[in-house]
């Protein structure tokens, strides 16, 4: 964005639009938005940087081109494509709305917010933005930039994570919203609160096209908008993360189907940060021999409410019961190809994964 701001217009939203016209983002999904373009964005978009998302996105339209050919895949192959995005059950949920989409729609979108929000993992701001976006429907997208604009627009003094602010906010900006665009009225406001609005600095409110308008930016109180709930401290867990080899192939578990990365496939793991005779001890009860073991190190992953600490150890089974490590689940050993290509392991898991690139042989 450059900033250049708009010449004026008579309404709030010809200025707006008069400033996106200028300074909006090129972004692979505007250029082509369909209703399958868009609603695969706004999924991946959820709690991912933009420039994160660009290139999952045309991984992921290159191998799922349309509604159909989502539906058929299997869900490892759509996760397997997924892996590194994290929030796993929005894969999981793209899949199943495919399903759904195929079974009772077609293999179409359908036209209404109301009926689109009724699909696996597509929520109030998901389906106004697939509305507005793709089909021209006049429905606010609140997300969390436009509650931090409306928060300073309005001196808003609700929380705004609350469903109230939430409400207030679209009455807001639907009294503002245009007929004929509001898909990029919407867009507007999300380019609006990513780089002028920001979250975080200092807003720069001389670009923003509704600089006179701001109730904050009038009283001098711009960083004192949005309130937001004090955050709750997140939880610590405690890991041990194994690397364990077998003839040139490395043991994977797959998680449970529900809870933390749910159906995953991970390195086994162990509660606690465990000494190597720790280590022995706890696989030989859990029936797997282990031969020599060397230590990984240290690696931290942050999930939204917990944190895992985590120690790895390398070493290679001596033998194997068949008996899965703490946890349970099933297990397989995989060749470094099929981990690469097959099995979907979250990135918690990556500190450690670059020793699956090669196959070892430890005595």
């Amino acid at each position: 964005m450059n900033g250049n701001s708009p010449p004026d217009g008579e309404t709030p939203a010809a200025r707006l639009l008069a400033w996106y016209d200028q300074n909006r983002r090129v972004l692979p999904w505007r250029e082509s938005p369909t209703p399958y373009h868009v609603w695969i964005s706004e999924i991946m978009l959820q709690q991912t940087r933009v420039e994160a998302v660009r290139a999952y996105y045309a991984r992921f339209l290159a191998r799922f081109p349309d509604i159909p050919s989502l539906a058929v895949a299997d869900e490892g192959e759509v996760l397997k494509c997924w892996e590194g995005l994290g929030y796993y059950s929005r894969g999981r949920n793209l899949h199943r709305a495919a399903q759904v989409l195929v079974e009772q729609y077609g293999g179409r979108m359908p036209a209404g917010r109301e009926e689109i929000r009724r699909l696996p993992g597509i929520g109030a701001y998901t389906s106004a933005a697939i509305a507005s976006i793709a089909f021209g429907e006049r429905v606010p997208a609140v997300d969390g930039n436009l509650l931090r604009i409306f928060s300073r627009m309005s001196c808003c003094g609700e929380e705004i994570g609350n469903d109230r602010t939430k409400k207030l906010a679209e009455a807001y900006y639907l009294a503002l919203m245009p007929e004929d665009r509001p898909g990029d009225f919407n867009q507007a406001l999300m380019d609006l609160g990513s780089g002028i609005c920001a979250a975080r600095g200092v807003p720069d409110c001389g670009a923003c096209p509704w600089q006179r308008d701001c109730l904050a930016k009038s009283a001098g109180r711009q960083l004192e908008f949005p309130v937001k709930a004090p955050k709750k401290a997140r939880r610590a867990e405690k890991r041990t993360v194994l690397v364990i080899w077998r003839d040139g192939r490395i043991l994977l578990r797959q998680r449970p189907g529900n809870g933390l990365l749910a159906g995953l496939w991970e390195l086994p793991n162990l509660t606690g940060i465990l000494s190597e005779a720790e280590v022995r001890k706890a696989c030989f009860a859990l029936g797997l021999e282990l031969g020599r073991i060397t230590p990984l190190g240290e690696a931290k992953h942050v999930f939204t409410h917990l944190e895992w600490q985590m120690a790895g150890y390398e070493a290679a089974a001596v033998s194997d019961s068949g008996i899965a490590p703490e946890g349970g689940g099933i297990l397989v050993w995989a060749a470094p190809e099929e981990i690469r290509d097959k099995y979907p392991v979250p990135s918690a898991f990556d500190a450690f994964r670059e020793r699956i690139s090669r196959p070892v042989y430890l005595e």
